[in-house]
């Protein structure tokens, strides 16, 4: 009996050996676009260090939310899950796509300041991954054509404008195929406005939450204008203008500047290795000392709760890489995006984002607010809301009042 015990207890050891060394095959859903290349790079290389697990990446770069949404009610969920921070991860983590990963090895090697971003309920959800900003990537060699220097306030902005108008330069490239980057900047204006009146953001999301507040809480003649001049200032065809063709307009000369975050940066110097670029706020006021880059905890990875116990294995062997020197080194080179890892090498990295994080030093950011809008309000509301107000289907009035209903909405769920 001793014996046969033996044998079967062996036999167990190996049967759980060889279940070990089954080929896993994760899918990785994710929705920057710009990183395309450099996520396979990444996913890559861990594949060549554990050749048990492989990849399928799966890019949705608009209206994710409904996609996952539809896919966790069929319990089809990606394995892992790269999630905008705050409210995207807030709303999973409530929703239960994703698993808590408070007590991950990987979460004491990320920075202090990146956690909130990925709190909830006192448990963090995801992993973050990158500090990113919003702002002006701005080409050096055309201003100093012109003889043009970055605006730090509003009206100076405007006489940029008109310069390099009156010299046949389109002053911003243009984005307006897809939603998203236009909600990026009415929510851009609208956070700068909020300062502008002493309004925290803090504030005015516990306000929206609460149901007693408005987006109208700002100078919304002020707000509508200033996208009207963004408007009126970019390419005639903006509105066919995707990612690719904003960055290539920039990349080769023909338009001065890209309202963008730094991930842009990488696209259009891909497509021109000699372009000099620098990168400065987007200037709403015109106090100097209010303009501040749009800057906060960008992407971030989630693992699907929906795994199974052997994928949701290779999951975390995966998250717990993505801090390791390699993997760091891979994602600020081929991704060209900041790490949020404590100690994190980022020399690879050009001097446009030395512009971000040394003027975060020295004059802090405002938070990415919204991160913090319900996806209904910023998807629906202020995304599409904003689109809609560039192409005249939609009024002013109307995107705020759109914005507030699907805010109130989503705060009595």
């Amino acid at each position: 009996m001793k014996r046969v015990f033996t044998l079967l207890l062996l036999a167990s050891v190996l049967l759980g050996c060889t279940q070990a060394k089954q080929p896993v095959k994760l899918e990785l859903y994710y929705y920057k676009q710009e990183i395309q290349a450099g996520l396979k790079t990444l996913t890559d290389a861990f594949t060549k260090e554990n050749p048990t697990v492989t990849f399928s990446l799966l890019i949705v770069p608009n209206d994710a939310d409904a996609t996952m949404s539809a896919r966790a009610a069929a319990g089809t969920l990606s394995e892992i899950l790269q999630m905008q921070s705050y409210s995207r991860v807030f709303e999973y983590a409530q929703k239960g796509y994703v698993l808590d990963l408070s007590k991950e090895p990987v979460m004491a090697k990320v920075i202090e300041s990146a956690k909130p971003a990925v709190t909830w309920n006192g448990k963090q959800w995801a992993l973050p991954m990158d500090f990113a900003g919003i702002g002006i990537v701005y080409n050096k060699d055309l201003f100093a054509k012109y003889s043009l220097q970055p605006p730090t306030t509003f009206r100076e902005l405007e006489r940029v404008a008109k310069t390099l108008k009156d010299n046949k330069i389109t002053p911003f490239a243009g984005l307006l195929k897809e939603n998203w980057s236009i909600g990026h900047f009415i929510t851009l204006v609208h956070t700068s406005l909020l300062a502008e009146k002493g309004v925290s953001v803090e504030k005015f999301i516990a306000d929206m939450n609460a149901g007693t507040g408005t987006y109208g809480a700002v100078d919304t003649k002020q707000l509508f204008s200033i996208i009207d001049f963004y408007k009126a200032n970019m390419d005639a065809n903006a509105q066919e203008m995707a990612y690719s063709e904003q960055a290539a307009a920039f990349a080769a000369g023909k338009d001065a500047m890209m309202v963008q975050g730094l991930w842009s940066y990488g696209a259009a110097i891909d497509a021109n290795p000699k372009l000099n670029c620098g990168f400065i706020p987007f200037p709403v006021s015109n106090d100097p000392a209010k303009n501040k880059f749009y800057a906060d905890v960008d992407s971030t990875f989630g693992l699907s709760a929906q795994a199974k116990p052997d994928r949701q294995a290779a999951c975390r062997k995966f998250l717990e890489w993505l801090a390791s020197a390699p993997a760091v080194a891979i994602w600020t080179r081929d991704c060209k995006l900041t790490s949020d890892f404590i100690g994190a090498d980022m020399s690879a990295l050009k001097p446009p984002f030395g512009d971000l994080m040394g003027a975060v030093g020295r004059n802090g950011a405002y938070p990415w607010a919204f991160s913090m809008y319900p996806t209904a309000a910023f998807e629906d509301g202020a995304k599409n809301g904003a689109l809609g107000y560039v192409f005249k289907k939609k009024t002013a009035e109307a995107v705020i009042a759109d914005i507030d209903k699907l805010w109130k909405a989503a705060a009595k769920k």
